[in-house]
């Protein structure tokens, strides 16, 4: 990636960022819900297409199948919710408790979370302080993160967190960028599995 672009990326990423932050102050304060994600592609139209990337696990790799796994191998046995976090993203801290908290709901082994640590690439944190965030959490569900830059670039993430909803074909169902809350990951993912076929 060439400085210049570099450069826009972390505008970009920072912007997310600060918009995400503006969203967790306001729910802190309010307890409303953060805005909507765009509505899923409307029927009739072909989902796009899931960019596939290595994830080297920090933590996990029973759940997945090994040290390093590709996302095609996961999402060829289930739906995955893949969650890009990075170790000082404040709005990541505020959300990933709740996706423990959906890790630990029945009827979570119908499909696959994972988190994926960008910190190297948003100048948001080494991949040591993203470990550290999952250690300070008591994060326990798969994570990891990768050796590839181009994946920010393949699913586009310009804030963090990023959440993106993967069919078992490897479409993208839905990306949201921003904070979610508990209830939108419920829902998001009940219509990951009924979209998959998993309900």
């Amino acid at each position: 990636m060439n400085p210049p672009r570099r450069l826009v990326l972390a505008l970009l990423l920072l912007i997310g960022v600060f918009l995400a932050a503006a969203g967790v102050m306001r729910l802190a304060g309010s307890r409303v819900a953060a805005p909507r994600s765009p509505s899923p592609t409307p029927a009739g139209r072909a989902l796009p297409r899931a960019p596939d990337m290595a994830i080297t696990m920090y933590q996990g790799e029973t759940a997945v199948g090994g040290r390093m796994v590709r996302l095609s191998q996961l999402w060829a046995r289930k739906p995955v919710v893949v969650n890009f976090f990075a170790g000082l993203c404040a709005p990541c801290r505020a959300e990933m408790p709740d996706f423990q908290r959906l890790s630990a709901q029945p009827g979570y082994d119908r499909f696959i979370l994972i988190s994926v640590d960008l910190g190297p690439y948003t100048g948001l944190g080494t991949r040591e302080e993203g470990k550290a965030l999952l250690r300070t959490l008591g994060i326990t569900y798969p994570a990891g993160t990768v050796f590839d830059e181009d994946v920010v670039d393949g699913y586009q993430v310009v804030g963090m967190p990023t959440t993106v909803f993967i069919t078992t074909q490897g479409r993208i169902l839905r990306k949201h960028v921003g904070l979610l809350t508990y209830e939108q990951m419920s829902t998001f993912t009940a219509e990951l599995l009924q979209v998959s076929g998993r309900r």
